[in-house]
């Protein structure tokens, strides 16, 4: 049975999700504002996290933070009235792995929570095979989510980022378009921009310092990992 915990301020919403949850293959565990999302979240990691944008007491950002400081894997969707490209990038960044917007249909949200279950498997197990890759002179840790430069300094990188080094990593030397990115990633078609993309590809470049450039921009399309030697 798979464990989901649901942040929502709203009563009728957390029943109702509850509900329609439940009657699948999730138990849902529900809470009413950010404070008692992080109690909950302490006292029992979940196989997937849902939350609400404006909550009492925390924020869902302010949630989303303090859980990826300790947690990179858990798959974390936000689902917010919050409809906004900008405010879709901003949770991306901070570590989100997906985001809908209200009001939202339950077939949709059934097909978005299996996707990132789906894709939470497939990563965990990829991360028993390939512990670390070489990106030019530094390293990337899978398991740890973390940059290691050639000069041994560490960075490290959101769910997003990781997922975007690995996927361009496994077709290194293939122009890899936006679309392609974002379907492999979620795992389903995104309904916004590729904007997102090119936001995290600008920041990992920057993270890479020098080996930056081997991500390239192919124009028009999207990018390539060059490959090397």
């Amino acid at each position: 049975m798979t464990d989901v915990l649901f942040a929502e301020d709203d009563a009728n919403i957390r029943e109702w999700v509850a509900v329609a949850l439940e009657n699948g293959t999730c138990r849902v565990r529900p809470a009413a504002d950010g404070a008692a999302a992080l109690k909950a979240y302490e006292e029992k990691r979940p196989d997937l996290v849902i939350l609400d944008v404006m909550m009492p007491k925390i924020s869902g950002w302010d949630v989303l933070t303090e859980i990826r400081k300790k947690d990179k894997a858990v798959p974390i969707m936000m689902l917010t009235a919050k409809a906004a490209e900008a405010d879709k990038v901003a949770g991306l960044g901070l570590g989100a792995d997906d985001y809908l917007a209200k009001p939202f249909g339950l077939a949709e949200l059934r097909a978005r929570v299996a996707a990132l279950l789906r894709r939470a498997a497939v990563g965990a197990a990829a991360q028993q095979t390939v512990q670390t890759f070489r990106v030019g002179s530094s390293s990337v840790d899978v398991q740890r989510s973390v940059l290691v430069s050639g000069g041994g300094s560490e960075t490290e990188l959101t769910a997003l980022e990781l997922g975007i080094l690995k996927f361009l990593a496994a077709h290194r030397g293939e122009t890899v378009s936006r679309d392609s990115l974002l379907n492999g990633l979620w795992g389903l078609s995104y309904n916004g921009t590729t904007r997102t993309i090119d936001t995290r590809v600008a920041r990992l470049r920057q993270k890479l310092g020098e080996d930056g450039s081997l991500i390239e921009s192919v124009y028009g399309t999207g990018y390539r990992l060059r490959r090397q030697g």
